[in-house]
């Protein structure tokens, strides 16, 4: 069955058609290395806890240097940089591949090249975003964020099969050469777009676009504090499955490795479906985030009290399809209702979130399943979940409450924000900016909060 005409209209835009493509190319090589990695490294210490270790060095970098990568981001151009970085990311790859074919009596070479390509996605990553951002009108940009959630999931199961497929035959060095070539996919795209149709945001001033100016603005925006404080919680206690279903398929379920399997793939289809209805809809609202967020809170819950494994897949279905659409939308309000010279920055401070609450969640539920056990750890986190997004919804509408009355905006528009401190910076080639691009900041109440309809 065809997906309506709505949900594909960011591929209107021949800039999107390249950066689709190749995002799918990209991100199909990237799990494929994944898998191999976790392959390598398992196979030469034997040890999950060392597996762990190279996730930790994965994330780490975003922690440390991300806000300062989301600053190069709003001063420099975004296309040499993305061009940079994508060329480093293949060369690491193409030295994962040598090592692994050299058979290091060691890890500790994976060790600094899963390191190395952390950093530099830390300082690359927001530069990728808000490129990714100036390849389409404003007005479609919640459409790209959803349909580059069907392009992850899609690209993550195809990867992983591909993976699967070749590591018999190729060994993980394989793997990692694909991915070395599959980087090529994203250069090529990025020299081959027209100048003439990107949508170009304004960069910040140097002497205005530093890691402290950036701080200073989210910590002077309550609701945009708010919502990252929100994604923290749900990305901590409500993200993780992965360690709560492997905790289920072992103990309650007594699945063993296939029912994680199974759970896994179902999870991944959950995750295309809720794409596919982020990209479908005309408007992704702060309301839409609370409700969905409050649907899958109680769903994690209820999935704690759930007897065998069918119907506990039933329900990683929806709560697969809610997190997509809690991420996009999330995505959406943060990027399109901020200023464009803050742009970069916001990304970073997402990029951290997102690292910080995988951080956080993926130990403390491990340490609760082992405590209390699967089901009660699932109880009780989605309890939490449901308890965060309800604070989270009063604090939102006592920020509105307080604001200047304004009509409602959908996502075509970004929202009225505060001034600056200081006025954004223009380059001499940004002083136009693009129709559906965010020009400049209007001035409203530094409380104002995004419209809940």
């Amino acid at each position: 069955m065809p997906l309506p005409a709505a949900t594909l209209r960011s591929l209107r835009h021949h800039n999107y058609r390249l950066w689709a493509g190749a995002d799918l190319v990209s991100v199909t090589g990237t799990w494929m290395q994944v898998l191999g990695v976790n392959w390598l490294i398992l196979s030469a210490t034997g040890s999950a806890t060392s597996v762990g270790l190279s996730l930790v060095l994965q994330a780490a970098p975003t922690l440390l240097l991300g806000l300062w990568g989301g600053s190069l981001a709003d001063r420099l151009p975004a296309r040499p940089v993305v061009l940079a970085t994508q060329v480093a990311q293949a060369a690491l790859a193409a030295l994962l591949a040598l090592a692994a074919a050299g058979a290091p009596g060691s890890v500790a070479p994976v060790y600094a090249i899963v390191f190395a390509s952390g950093v530099v996605n830390a300082i690359g990553g927001p530069a990728l975003g808000r490129f990714g951002a100036e390849v389409v009108p404003a007005r479609d940009l919640p459409n790209t964020f959803a349909l580059g959630s069907i392009i992850n999931s899609a690209g993550r199961i195809l990867g992983m099969s591909l993976a699967g497929a070749l590591l018999p035959l190729t060994g993980t060095a394989g793997l990692f050469l694909v991915n070395a070539l599959s980087f090529a996919a994203v250069i090529v795209a990025v020299l081959a777009m027209r100048a003439s149709e990107m949508h170009r945001l304004l960069r910040s001033e140097t002497d205005r676009g530093g890691v402290r100016a950036g701080l200073s603005y989210v910590l002077r925006t309550p609701w945009l504090v708010v919502l990252l404080a929100l994604a923290l919680i749900l990305g901590s206690l409500g993200r993780n499955y992965q360690v709560t279903m492997a905790a289920m398929s072992s103990g309650p379920l007594a699945a063993g490795a296939g029912g994680y399997g199974l759970l896994s793939t179902i999870f991944a289809i959950g995750t295309v479906i809720g794409g596919v209805i982020a990209a479908g809809r005309p408007r992704l609202t702060v309301a839409l985030l609370l409700v969905t967020a409050l649907l899958t809170g109680v769903g994690q819950s209820i999935s704690g009290f759930m007897p065998g494994l069918a119907a506990f897949a039933v329900l990683m279905l929806p709560i697969a399809a809610g997190a997509v659409i809690i991420d996009t939308t999330l995505a959406t309000r943060a990027q399109l209702d901020s200023p464009d010279h803050m742009r970069g920055r916001v990304i970073a401070v997402q990029g951290v979130v997102s690292a910080g609450a995988g951080a956080i969640g993926g130990p403390l539920l491990g340490l609760l399943c082992d405590i209390v056990g699967p089901r009660v750890t699932l109880q009780v986190t989605g309890v939490a979940v449901v308890l965060a997004t309800v604070a989270a919804g009063l604090a939102l509408a006592r920020l509105r409450g307080r604001a200047p009355a304004r009509p409602a905006l959908t996502h075509a528009a970004p929202l009225q924000l505060p001034p600056a401190s200081e006025p954004p910076g223009r380059e001499p080639d940004q002083q136009r900016v693009p129709v559906g691009v965010a020009s400049g900041v209007a001035s409203g109440s530094a409380e104002q909060a995004p419209a809940l309809t």
